[in-house]
């Protein structure tokens, strides 16, 4: 029986080395783009700076205690933070009780390097202001009023001085803010956290976005009464 031979055509021998060459250049691209990316992510930092930080109790509140805090913040990270967490004492302040402008306009370096005030409890519960109430008639934020107390809060840190006013807003949840976005928040502590006798005592406040922030150890003030 006769063997019959058939000839296949192999791939040469150049041919075979061009392939070889050109799969290793994509796959050597791919291996630095994978690394370089990956190195890029691990660059890229968190992190949030606080100025300004302050508590008050109101000198003339019942057992249950009547207290506000204050903070400025700036994310001088690389990435997009969210700013979720507020604590007094262990105490964690729902986002409904914290009123914060991340415009850019009202969170001014200025105004977030200020000393925040804090004018009284009857001051806010009659008019929604914090501040020099004598120039916030006049200098009322765009989509801020005067007297709305519900959803709303206005101060003026320097009265008739060039620091703008602000109009903070009742938060429903976190604050974003861009890397070197700044925010003012004020934040009304749960009642019987803070006390009129506590007064002058350190306690323990955090602020954090995520894992990004520090425990903080505040003297607390008496506002106006």
């Amino acid at each position: 029986m006769k063997t019959t031979l058939t000839k296949k055509r192999a791939i040469s021998t150049i041919l075979t080395t061009v392939i070889i060459l050109v799969a290793s250049v994509v796959l050597g691209s791919g291996v630095v783009l994978y690394g370089t990316s990956l190195f890029q992510g691990s660059t890229l930092t968190e992190s949030i700076q606080v100025s300004g930080a302050k508590l008050w109790v109101d000198p003339l509140a019942s057992p249950d205690g009547h207290a506000w805090g204050a903070a400025g913040i700036r994310n001088n990270g690389d990435k997009i933070v969210s700013f979720d967490k507020i604590s007094v004492r262990g105490v964690d302040i729902p986002f409904t009780s914290w009123f914060a402008t991340t415009d850019q306009d009202q969170a001014t370096v200025e105004n977030i390097q200020s000393a925040f005030p804090h004018s009284g409890v009857a001051l806010y519960e009659a008019t929604g202001e914090m501040g020099d109430s004598a120039v916030l008639t006049t200098a009322v934020p765009t989509g801020c009023t005067a007297a709305d107390t519900a959803d709303e809060l206005i101060i003026d840190v320097d009265g008739a001085g060039s620091a703008a006013t602000m109009c903070l807003l009742q938060l429903n949840g976190p604050i974003s803010l861009e890397p070197g976005d700044r925010a003012v928040v004020y934040f009304q502590v749960i009642n019987d956290t803070l006390n009129p006798i506590d007064k002058g005592s350190n306690t323990a406040v955090n602020l954090f976005a995520g894992k990004t922030g520090a425990p903080l150890s505040l003297t607390i003030a008496e506002s106006d009464p």
